[in-house]
């Protein structure tokens, strides 16, 4: 075998090896994992959307969980958290180990080549759609329909979304107006036919649907009675509110759910401890600190504190994000929407 040869095999077994690095770490448990990460100085710098209410209740459990290891949660919108991970890349530094934030924004820093290609042990328990190659389902939020129970009579209350096509909810409900995931889903999973999904939210639109911008504010016009009710609402907005003795109803048979994901920087200054996290927030023992700490979580045999999960499921998928601009197009046309 010539030196130049000789090189080739040397670097292609370094490759190999680095290649096969994060599986060895995968193979590990987490307490063996913890005792690598314990070794990096013990941060883990967190990139997340999860609202300070809730990370205030989920990540000192892991610092509990892992002495020695505390988060440093740098919390912004999720927009912002992309621009910082992509602009700190350019600039030649990682600074981030783990980033959970929409499945739509995780999508946009893989894209730049940024993020991990690791199989998670403990995603073998979620089901397709929900995990990737680069990504496992942290928490889930829900698109449903809600109500006010004094001006919806027992017998109009709806059973699925299809109910809304009828005429006795004329002038009486409103939406979001950029929640074109609806339609998407439908088109997806409801129906799987664009033509049946359109058909549906065309006669819901003939309904003279009312739209006002913000998922809390059509929760709090349900509790004010300034409309009957709503069929691109949040499921998580209501349970407190009703145990606040709020007039509202929600529906749980089918929903939308939006996907918010865990995924792990490819350079992380913090490698093993990145890997800890997102094996921990994907286990049943990190998802059951997830629904603690007031989130649905992602994993089907942890359930959620209060009802917010859905009976069916229409997940919005990566493959599906990247067919957004098509179902706007379409939704602003049904709707004539700007």
């Amino acid at each position: 075998m010539t030196w130049t040869q000789r090189l080739s095999f040397a670097l292609a077994t370094v490759v190999a090896i680095t290649l096969m690095l994060p599986a060895d770490l995968q193979a590990q448990s987490l307490d063996e994992l913890h005792k690598s990460a314990s070794k990096e100085g013990g941060t883990l710098n967190f990139y997340g959307t999860l609202a300070q209410i809730n990370a205030e209740k989920i990540l000192p459990v892991f610092e509990k969980r892992f002495p020695g290891i505390k988060v440093n949660h740098v919390d912004a919108t999720s927009d912002k958290l992309v621009a910082r991970a992509v602009t700190e890349a350019r600039g030649g530094k990682t600074l981030a180990d783990v980033l959970q934030v929409p499945l739509e924004n995780v999508s946009q820093v893989h894209d730049q080549g940024l993020l991990l290609e690791t199989k998670l042990p403990e995603s073998a328990e979620y089901p397709e759609g929900m995990k990737g190659s680069f990504w496992v389902s942290s928490d889930l939020q829900f698109f449903v329909a809600a109500w006010n129970t004094t001006l919806v009579k027992k017998e109009e209350e709806p059973k699925s979304f299809d109910d809304f096509a009828h005429p006795r909810w004329k002038n009486r409900l409103i939406a979001e107006p950029r929640d074109l995931e609806m339609l998407l889903a439908f088109a997806k999973y409801k129906f799987k036919s664009d033509e049946k999904a359109i058909e549906l939210l065309r006669k819901i639109a003939a309904n003279n649907v009312e739209f006002h911008k913000g998922h809390s504010q059509l929760a709090e016009l349900l509790v004010a009675g300034q409309a009957a009710a709503c069929w691109t609402c949040y499921s998580h907005h209501y349970p407190g509110r009703i145990k606040k003795g709020a007039p509202l109803n929600y529906m749980l048979t089918e929903g939308v759910a939006s996907i918010n994901a865990t995924a792990v920087f490819k350079n992380a200054p913090h490698p093993n401890t990145a890997l800890l996290f997102a094996r921990w927030i994907a286990s049943q023992e990190g998802q059951k600190a997830m629904a603690q700490g007031g989130r649905t979580p992602a994993h089907p045999k942890v359930e959620p504190v209060d009802k917010t999960r859905t009976e069916k499921i229409y997940a919005i998928s990566v493959a599906d994000l990247k067919e957004f601009p098509k179902y706007e197009k379409i939704w602003k046309e049904i709707f004539k929407l700007r």
